[in-house]
């Protein structure tokens, strides 16, 4: 989705100009044709305060385009508002001859050129193609230079975060922003990363697609799709360099795909720009621990084993704990950090058999710290808000230290409040198998480990495809289709080919298949996936009925049949609406375009490198967006594998079979 631009200009005539025609033949559609969504204030035809209407846009707009052409007063007063709130995002217009008012000279403006009061015929394509690059040049440099006079000539001056930016009686965007983000947490908590790749490529301005890439990109991390999140925390950084938690994020995803010295480059950084913060100094201290368990854990050993390789590399545990340590010296609230450099303290005792003074010492004091600090966060708790992680903290502590009945009990009381997150609960038993692993405490670490595991047990895990299926293709030819494209007597050897390439690809139980389920190639692989007993999401475009009016019913009963025994099939079925669960497409999307995209986000989440497509095309660009081909560009631009069934050849073979039927008829005639 483009960026919203909004224009401050005058209106009407004035002083022999036209900057109606103005915006609608020059600024507009320069714009609009690049992508970007614009507004001018008089388009709003709503009741209410054009005012404020007008000093959201300008505050929130990732561009500000100011027609400075006559000495408006408002274009001037709204630039100022623009200058006084806001670093960057404003390109300067105008057909005026001469200098530029003192103010803004050196500023670079963009002259374009008028002819009897309105753009001049000869150079307006010249002029409109000048706007939009210098609009595509704003947004890729905008963390490169501050265009603002007040912040330029202030330079400790505070940006005002976007969320703070809300203009009482303006409501409708932040209505929106509120509904957008209500969908990004909803996906998140379903564990739906393709929905919130395809919600972030919506959001309307920059503050909320930094955020939509950060939370894909821990949906992502938390499925262990560490290469695919890693690319969306990119995003996040070409919108916003310095953010700090874009910037962990990168960390601690180059240590999870296993680059730990880019990693521990990468936070060291970091921490150089922000020492005193913990949650830098914890990641940092991961990276350095699964670094140090990477080093030993090198295949299958006994205890003892572990044990031996773990100590041969004790150097790297004492750079994790030492990293754990200085987070909780910044932050004594910081649990984490605390219990993690207190459980290395213990290992590094553990498989050194001894300890020194100094160490005991730094262990006593930092173990009552985190009680401390546990503790604490457990006091705040509210009966809508429970702290599972600070209870598991206090129960880490337990295994270190107490008898298994008081760690069991322990466990029990973080688990009262896990609230079914498997995801969670997968994790702490992690951390305990690492323990146990390494011999320690075995009684209180199987005391532990026991409970966790009971808890795991009465949960369902989340289903993890061994591939992922996603097809894309021809529905059967409307009636009034000028060309045959799938005809109905196509259908047997459509069925056959799509069957013979799930047989290729040796699809079967545990295997997930996508598709829309419209009339031919889609409910021809939903019903071949379901007869392999894979299981399947049916992903439609529309609410049911639309979709069922515009994409099956016309072909007739037959495929109506077949559309409801797919839908049927609950035990492997799923079917999903893209309105529920992504909301209304915004203007300037194709709701097939949009489709495609939450169909092969969806597939992209288990892992490029388990996508397989099945495409039934007939090699030919339809001309509208959404189509087979947009897939297919989509799907080989990510290095997926394309299995190409011709419709074509197809369409020959049936002509062939007709002429052939035809000829017999004849002679039997």
């Amino acid at each position: 989705m483009g960026h919203h631009v909004f224009v401050a200009m005058p209106y009407g005539t004035k002083e022999g100009l036209d900057f109606n025609v103005i915006y609608n033949d020059l600024i507009r559609p320069a714009l609009k044709y690049d992508g970007f969504t614009v507004f001018r204030a008089d388009e709003e035809m709503r009741p209410g305060d054009i005012r404020r209407d007008m000093f959201q846009e300008l505050l929130i707009a990732d561009i500000v385009v100011a027609d400075l052409t006559i000495n408006n007063p408002n274009v001037w007063y709204e630039l100022g508002v623009r200058h006084a709130l806001r670093k960057r995002g404003v390109i300067l217009v105008g057909a005026r001859e001469g200098a530029m008012p003192f103010d803004i000279a050196s500023d670079r403006t963009l002259r374009y050129r008028v002819k009897n009061g309105v753009p001049d015929p000869e150079f307006i394509t010249h002029d409109r193609a000048r706007l939009a690059e210098m609009a595509r040049e704003t947004v890729n440099a905008w963390y490169g230079r501050v265009v603002s006079p007040v912040y330029e000539l202030l330079p400790y001056l505070e940006e005002p975060n976007w969320k703070t930016l809300e203009v009482g009686g303006a409501g409708e965007f932040w209505s929106k922003q509120r509904a957008w983000t209500d969908r990004i947490s909803v996906a998140r908590r379903k564990q739906c990363p393709g929905d919130i790749l395809v919600l972030a490529e919506e959001a309307p301005i920059q503050g909320l697609r930094l955020e939509a890439y950060r939370v894909a990109a821990r949906a992502l991390r938390q499925v262990e799709q560490f290469e695919l999140a890693l690319e969306q925390i990119e995003h996040a950084l070409e919108i916003a360099p310095d953010d700090i938690i874009s910037r962990q994020e990168k960390g601690m995803l180059l240590g999870r795909i296993g680059q730990f010295e880019n990693a521990k480059q990468w936070l060291r950084s970091l921490a150089h720009d922000h020492p005193t913060d913990a949650e830098t100094c914890g990641l940092l201290g991961r990276v350095e621990k699964d670094e140090w368990v990477n080093a030993w854990r090198t295949g299958p050993m006994n205890a003892d084993e572990w044990r031996v390789a773990a100590r041969d590399n004790i150097g790297l545990l004492r750079e994790a704990l030492d990293a754990y340590a200085a987070g909780f010296r910044n932050d004594a609230t910081s649990y984490y950090c605390g219990v993690n450099a207190v459980t290395l303290l213990h290992l590094h005792r553990h498989l050194l058999t001894d300890e020194t003074d100094e160490d005991a010492a730094a262990r006593t004091k930092m173990e009552g710290g985190v009680v401390w600090a546990a503790t604490s966060a457990v006091s705040k708790e509210t009966p809508q808000s429970r702290d599972f992680w600070a209870r598991v903290t206090l129960a880490d502590l337990a295994t270190l230290r107490d008898d298994p009945k008081v760690v069991e009990d322990a466990y029990k009381y973080a688990l009262a409040v896990a609230d079914k997150d498997w995801f969670s609960l997968n994790s702490t038993l992690q951390q305990l198998t690492l323990l146990a692993e390494l011999g320690f405490r075995p009684n209180a670490v199987d005391a532990a480990m026991h409970t966790v595991e009971r808890a795991i047990e009465k949960l369902e895990p989340p289903f993890v495809p061994h591939r992922v299926f996603l097809f894309t293709g021809h529905m059967i030819d409307a009636p009034d289709r000028p060309t045959e494209r799938f005809p109905e007597d196509m259908t047997d050897r459509a069925k056959a080919a799509i069957e013979n390439a799930l047989d290729r690809f040796g699809a079967q139980e545990g295997d997930l298949a996508l598709c829309e389920g419209a009339c031919g190639g889609d409910l021809l692989f939903a019903r071949a996936a379901l007869d392999r007993k894979l299981r399947l999401h049916l992903r439609l475009p529309f609410d049911e009925p639309t979709f069922l009016r515009k994409s099956v019913s016309f072909a007739g009963p037959k495929w109506r049949d077949l559309y409801f025994d797919v839908k049927s099939q609950s035990a492997l079925t799923c079917m999903l609406t893209m309105p529920a669960e992504l909301g209304p497409t915004p203007e300037g999307r194709s709701d097939f375009e949009r489709a495609n995209l939450w169909q092969l986000y969806s597939a992209l989440a288990w892992g490029p490198q388990n996508v397989r497509v099945i495409a039934l095309w007939n090699g030919e660009a339809s001309g509208e967006r959404g189509g087979t081909d947009h897939m297919i560009r989509a799907v080989e631009a990510r290095a997926g594998q394309v299995e190409i069934i011709d419709t074509k050849k197809l369409l020959v073979e049936v002509r062939a079979q007709r002429e052939a039927a035809r000829r017999s008829s004849s002679a039997d005639g």
